[in-house]
């Protein structure tokens, strides 16, 4: 486990999920060494960069901030899976500043495929990913894609950064041992891209300049031979002046161009990181065993890129959302919220015979969807005209067992309670085998089911009994009572066709499972774990994006007044970070990945040791 020239000595004490964790990492411990004998001036291309940066691992349930303290670099062993995702942090933290600027220095972070002694690769930027860790509101989370193979990273002095390394093993990936590594090399502040520090006049020049060259190129049909070579001896010799100039003078020496750094100085120099990933010989499935339906505000993506409700780029919109979210394993549904939490659901945005939905709703990755109710998008048909027409047509398909109608969220009293009642029995006039979803914590305030709050909220699915077959309940409710389960359980008729689903949103809190900034990563992944613990046969969650209202895709993240930190985002505004639209995904998001794998993993490990036995 110790590297010549990344000797990192260092005692201090182990963390979560690192030490004797199964798939975890090592621990070796040594005493701290805090000579330095670098002096003067610091080149980096001539310096071990394990002078220069503390390297190291940690396991994904960690939260690494910028007071991280150094450990031990040792390799990466990971196992997982085909079809799953598995996941390891790298931490850098320089020693002392080199670049002379108002940043410690430069790092340059390079990756290479896993590879088997068969030759399958796992490859990097399909497979292997980086994505550098950014604080949210101080709190390590929004995961920003970094260029791929090769990535500069800026250190701050006395802080620590943290890189996300991701690999998704694909279904048809031969089983066996991949090995490969991830190379850090400190390098000169003038090596960043000098776009980053190009002033206003000199990028007008370089841009007038290459546009005169193609002013000069473009119009040259029909031209004489010898007026097409003039012109392109003039923007030959203009191109060699812009490439010339000071803007790119890192790129040359005098014997021309050079790399950034030669191969012998990389070997030499460089921190390797070692990683090792084994493919086991199952699948997890791609079909999710246990739906986790997650929501996505419609209107926040209206206001914040500009589109208009119904149109085409409305429509883009949604439909990047949708599919980017499916990666997750969770079955994303659109919403908006009416009076008294009456609340419009639906996950596909076109009518059940556009052949989008269909695509949509036989996708394999999608575990369930909801119907909406009413017309998404105003038509000329009455709204129960809409519903029947709706329903005649999806109970025709074979997804139809993957559909639900969430009508209202939390009803508190009597009239809410009617509300939903009524409208669950328009849509079980049109399909009594329809499945409808309530979400509640509470029985009615104004008609007290029974003489004590948990009584009342155990006497609803008899109150609601017909109009709801999926009971959704907060896992709130139980506190530290986790023995309360098998009395809600027991109120309900599975035979029937009854299920019992949770949720969480701003309970509960600390020191349970739940996705709210700052928690422990074992609790942001141990939510699913409950869920299955406690015999659970979905998941909901209310929201993914739903921070405050801007109206520039760009604008600065806040989160919403008066819920905890991180309730109801799960995901960023890509072009919050950079050019980029894809979305950005949070550490909770992929915490919660891994916690929807773990169930599935643990039943088939589980399945395999006893037909071996």
């Amino acid at each position: 486990m110790d590297y010549p020239g990344n000797s990192q000595d260092m005692a201090v004490p182990p963390v979560e999920g690192v030490a004797g964790g199964g798939t975890a990492y090592g621990w070796n411990d040594g005493g701290l060494n805090v000579s330095n004998p670098l002096k003067g001036s610091i080149d980096p291309t001539e310096v071990p960069t394990a002078d220069l940066v503390h390297v190291w691992c940690l396991p994904s349930t960690a939260n690494v901030g910028p007071q991280e303290v150094p450990r031990n670099l040792e390799p990466v062993n990971l196992l997982a899976a085909r079809n799953e995702r598995e996941s390891v942090q790298l931490a850098i933290r320089p020693k002392v500043s080199w670049s002379g600027s108002s940043v410690a220095g430069v790092v340059q972070v390079q990756c290479c495929d896993l590879c088997s002694a068969s030759g399958d690769r796992l490859i990097v930027g399909q497979s292997l990913k980086l994505r550098r860790v950014v604080p949210m509101l101080g709190v390590p989370d929004a995961l920003v894609p970094l260029d791929l193979p090769i990535s500069q990273i800026s250190l701050q002095p006395g802080e620590t950064t943290a890189v996300w390394v991701s690999i998704d093993v694909p279904n048809e990936q031969p089983p066996g041992l991949y090995e490969g590594e991830i190379i850090i090399n400190a390098t000169k502040a003038d090596t960043e891209s000098s776009s980053q520090c190009l002033g206003k006049a000199e990028k007008h020049q370089l841009f007038t300049e290459l546009r005169n060259c193609l002013d000069a190129l473009e119009p040259i049909d029909g031209k004489p031979l010898d007026e097409v070579v003039e012109r392109v001896k003039s923007s030959t010799t203009s191109l060699r002046k812009v490439l010339l100039s000071s803007s790119f003078s890192e790129f040359f020496s005098d014997n021309g161009p050079v790399d950034m750094m030669d191969e012998d100085a990389i070997s030499n120099l460089s921190v390797r990181v070692k990683l090792s990933l084994t493919v086991w010989d199952f699948i997890i499935p791609t079909t999710p065993s246990l739906p986790a339906v997650f929501g996505i505000s419609d209107t926040v993506i209206e206001d914040r890129f500009g589109v208009g409700h119904g149109s085409s780029e409305w429509y883009d919109a949604l439909e990047q959302h949708f599919k980017w979210l499916l990666q997750y394993r969770i079955s994303p549904y659109f919403c908006r919220w009416g009076d008294s939490m009456r609340v419009l659901t639906y996950t596909s945005p076109w009518p059940a015979d556009h052949p989008k939905s269909d695509e949509y709703f036989s996708d394999p990755r999608l575990a369930a969807y909801a119907v909406p109710h009413s017309p998404v998008v105003s038509c000329n048909d009455a709204a129960k005209d809409y519903l029947q027409k709706e329903i005649e047509i999806l109970r025709t398909k074979s997804h139809w067992k993957k559909a639900y109608f969430y009508l209202w969220d939390e009803p508190l009293n009597m009239e809410q309670y009617e509300s939903l009642c009524n409208m669950a029995s328009e849509v079980h006039a049109y399909a009594p085998d329809a499945r409808v979803l309530t979400t509640y914590y509470c029985g009615p305030s104004d008609a007290p089911l029974a003489p004590t709050p948990f009584e009342a909220f155990l006497k609803v699915p008899k109150f609601l009994r017909p109009h709801t077959q999926i009971y959704c309940t907060s896992e709130w409710v139980f506190g530290n009572r986790e023995d309360l389960v098998k009395d809600v359980i027991s109120e309900l008729h599975p035979e029937n066709g009854e299920e019992w689903w949770t949720y969480v949103c701003m309970g509960p809190s600390d020191p349970h499972p739940n996705w709210h900034l700052g928690m422990r990563g074992t609790q942001h992944r141990a939510v699913m774990w409950r869920v299955w613990k406690e015999g659970g046969t979905g998941f909901l969650y209310w929201g993914a994006n739903c921070y405050e209202k801007a109206t520039v895709p760009s604008a600065e993240i806040r989160f919403r007044r008066g819920l905890p930190p991180g309730d109801g985002v799960l995901y960023y505004p890509g072009e919050v970070f950079s050019s980029s639209k894809q979305p950005v995904a949070s550490l909770r998001l992929e915490r919660i990945l891994s916690g929807l794998q773990d169930p599935r993993l643990a039943y088939v490990l589980d399945m395999s040791v006893n037909l071996n036995a």
